[in-house]
């Protein structure tokens, strides 16, 4: 079945369309993201301890990155309109019910179930506006598509923590879920009159049950491994166990996936060199979020400061990266794909070089990180239209969805390993039994010496975001092609 309308004009993108698709992408990564930041206050309101909610700050993330490729896949079947506004109304009664979350003994069921239905409205919206952008917007109006998109992903990621904090402090952390759900109703009004979107029958999907199932099992114990694996000892048969069946449901996720017509992760788009160092790209460059975990420990734990105080370092990265998004697709106008990705990883690897030097003292650290955070902005704007377009450009039409749910699937899994891995470092590494203490004779810690072990945890934690960045340019370089301009 073709992708666009049987009416002789065939339908074409237009603002209020593209707008309501951003209001939707806002109630993931603007308004179910202030969890990270909100959790202690929401915790102490509904009587709940620090295990739960951070299964309910993990949960959101869990249930997006595993069914994003799911509902990708199922919106080429059935009709990316459709999903979308599935996805709209599960952001509507996930965010009511976390609101709505009443103290007692039923304040964790509200809260994980919402949690849980926020992940699968980004899941839902995601990959199935992704792909309406595909079909509805070609050449250079496409790339504006992605801009704002973006503005709306990586803008709203950068924002909600300072929004989370001041519409808690201001009117209460209830307020952000109620307007969330009103901002979803404006989406779906946004999009009303929209034709639908898909790229064959329907009667032909069957859904992949052996391959989400061994998927999900893959990604829960290798999450439960790194998250967990300094607690449970690394060596421990729990976290060995935990290895054995991460290996083998990814074994057999790979022999299903590769044996089956209806394969929710299609292997075969990754023939294609520009859509490989897209999604691989992006992959690695959303784990160097664990910079913005391991800083703001550094500064709090390390400096004492507050942590209000080290998100107003932050601030810049906010700002920066609304503020230059547009620019990246500029770039990828004159430039191609190309050249702007790597300058944004080059800018962003210089931004976490710039947050490394946990050896001077607090003063001159903080003046490196407001430059540092507003050049990590930077950097990811450059980044981010650029590989957006040209994973979209390389997809076939027949795959847009399940193509652009797995590239945000990456974005999701880098970001949550990411997190994972430097927190593990950081503080496996802080502890007095394994701090690195060859640092000392290395560089010069001036200041106070009672916290060496955090400093010096710090520095190896940002290195590794380095190295990442430095993998990502190297995919890049590898498969990207050299290309003068963006038609």
């Amino acid at each position: 079945m073709s992708s666009v309308p049987s009416d002789p004009t065939p339908f074409r993108g237009n603002d209020r369309l593209l707008y309501g698709i951003i209001l939707g992408v806002l109630t993931f990564w603007l308004f179910a993201q202030t969890t990270l930041n909100i959790a202690p206050d929401m915790g102490k309101d509904l009587g709940l301890g620090p295990s739960t909610m951070n299964s309910a700050v993990a949960i959101t993330a869990l249930f997006s990155g595993i069914f994003i490729v799911v509902m990708g896949g199922l919106a080429d079947r059935v009709g990316r309109v459709r999903i979308v506004k599935i996805g709209f109304y599960l952001s509507i009664v996930g965010s009511l019910l976390v609101g709505l979350a009443p103290v007692g003994s039923l304040a964790s069921v509200f809260l994980l179930s919402g949690r849980a239905l926020q992940g699968l409205s980004g899941a839902c919206i995601m990959p199935a506006s992704l792909a309406l952008v595909k079909t509805y917007w070609d050449g250079a109006a496409r790339q504006r598509a992605v801009s704002l998109w973006s503005i709306g992903s990586w803008g709203g990621s950068g924002v909600c923590a300072l929004f989370g904090g001041l519409v808690t402090q201001s009117l209460g952390w209830r307020y952000i879920f109620f307007a969330s759900a009103l901002v979803a109703v404006a989406g779906i009004v946004m999009m009303r009159g929209t034709p639908e979107s898909r790229a064959m029958d329907k009667a032909d999907y069957r859904f992949d049950f052996p391959g989400v199932i061994t998927f999900m099992i893959a990604m829960v114990s290798l999450q439960i491994v790194v998250t967990q694996g300094n607690n449970l000892g690394w060596t421990s048969p729990t976290a060995l166990a935990l290895i054995v069946i991460t290996l083998i449901s990814g074994f057999l996720f790979f022999r299903i996936e590769a044996r089956t017509s209806a394969a929710f992760v299609n292997f075969t788009l990754f023939s294609n060199p520009t859509y490989t160092g897209a999604t691989i790209s992006n992959f690695l460059l959303n784990a160097v979020a664990g910079t913005l975990i391991v800083s703001p420990q550094l500064v709090q734990l390390g400096g004492n400061m507050t942590a209000q105080q080290a998100g107003l370092l932050t601030l810049g990265y906010a700002v920066a990266i609304i503020a230059f998004i547009r620019v990246g697709e500029k770039l990828l106008q004159r430039f191609g794909a190309r050249r702007p990705m790597i300058w944004g990883c080059l800018i962003t690897g210089l931004a976490i070089l710039f947050l490394s030097p946990a050896n001077l003292l607090l003063t001159n650290y903080k003046v490196l990180a407001v430059i540092g955070y507003t050049l990590f902005g930077v950097g990811l704007a450059f980044y981010a239209t650029p590989s957006t377009d040209a994973a979209l450009s390389s997809l076939p039409e027949t795959q847009a969805g399940s193509g652009s749910g797995i590239y945000k699937m990456a974005s999701s899994l880098g970001a949550a390993f990411g997190v994972a891995i430097s927190a593990a470092i950081f503080t496996a590494l802080s502890t007095g039994t394994n701090s690195v203490h060859w640092l000392e004779g290395v560089i010069t810690f001036y200041g106070r010496q009672d916290n060496l072990g955090i400093r010096e945890a710090a520095i190896i934690a940002l290195m590794f975001n380095v190295f990442m960045v430095v993998v990502a340019i190297l995919s890049i370089m590898l498969t990207i092609p050299k290309t003068e301009r963006s038609h």
